[in-house]
């Protein structure tokens, strides 16, 4: 029980100090005050103790993202290496377009992207004009991040999620040209026209919201983030690669004449 506040040394205090008890000259709630204060020594103690269980709580996470099937087959192996190739030399090129010049238009991928873009603003007509002109962004973008949590929770597929990020990073470098061209439009748009003639999402939005003179700015920094994405999805992809290596490395070779069950 203390017999003065350690904060302003008033005495007596209150013979009860659980909380909600104050100190009479400060106020202060003596509960709080008589608190010990653990050394560094026992804060390493309980740091320890603690990460166990923090490891722990992180373990099913890691194991869902680094997911090994029981068995993997040498050929499964080679052909994910080789689609593995084919994306990170597909993504670095991507990576490389101009987006001040909007040269991802001229990709393969814009195509398809670009057809969920525009499903998407008839999706989200529903909730008003605002949130139909943003729903073509947002439908590229979600397309992407739902295949890869298909694949993620319901095949057990780390492997095909990564090349799922892969995509979502990709969508936003399509993104990127766009939201670059709202301050100057230069881009032709589906309607044959440029600018806010044409119908440009991104000067509507970012006049809506005040932003169009940081439109270049917005944009780099979006193709950034999508060459960011893009990376840590060819180096997740990677490493699930590396670990089914090790596996298919010391498990035991199949019986004579087992057949593959998949």
């Amino acid at each position: 029980m203390l017999e003065c506040c350690p904060r302003c040394h008033h005495q007596p205090l209150p013979l009860q100090q659980a909380s909600p008890a104050a100190c009479p000259g400060c106020g202060v709630i003596l509960a709080k005050l008589a608190q010990p204060r653990l050394s560094a020594d026992e804060v390493r103690v309980l740091r320890a103790q603690r990460a166990p269980l923090e490891a722990e709580a992180a373990a099913p996470l890691i194991s869902l993202l680094l997911h090994l099937p029981a068995r993997v087959e040498r050929h499964h192996w080679w052909a994910r290496l080789a689609l593995w190739a084919v994306f990170l030399v597909w993504g670095l090129s991507l990576i490389a377009l101009d987006h001040r010049t909007g040269e991802m238009n001229t990709s393969f991928l814009h195509g398809p992207l670009l057809v969920f873009h525009e499903a998407g603003h008839v999706i989200f007509t529903l909730l008003g004009s605002w949130m139909m002109v943003l729903g073509g962004t947002l439908a590229q973008l979600i397309m992407p991040a739902v295949l890869m949590v298909a694949l993620l929770r319901k095949n057990r597929d780390p492997f095909g999620a990564a090349l799922g990020l892969w995509l979502f990073g990709v969508s936003l470098l399509d993104v990127a040209p766009y939201m670059f061209d709202a301050l100057d439009p230069q881009l032709m748009l589906l309607s044959g026209t440029t600018g806010e003639a044409g119908g440009h999402d991104w000067i509507y939005l970012f006049k809506s919201l005040g932003w169009l003179q940081a439109a270049q700015g917005i944009g780099t920094f979006t193709h950034r983030m999508g060459a960011l994405v893009v990376l840590l999805a060819l180096a997740w992809a990677g490493w699930v690669l590396v670990l089914q290596w090790r596996r298919l490395c010391t498990q035991p070779p199949p019986p004579h004449g087992a057949v593959d069950p998949r």
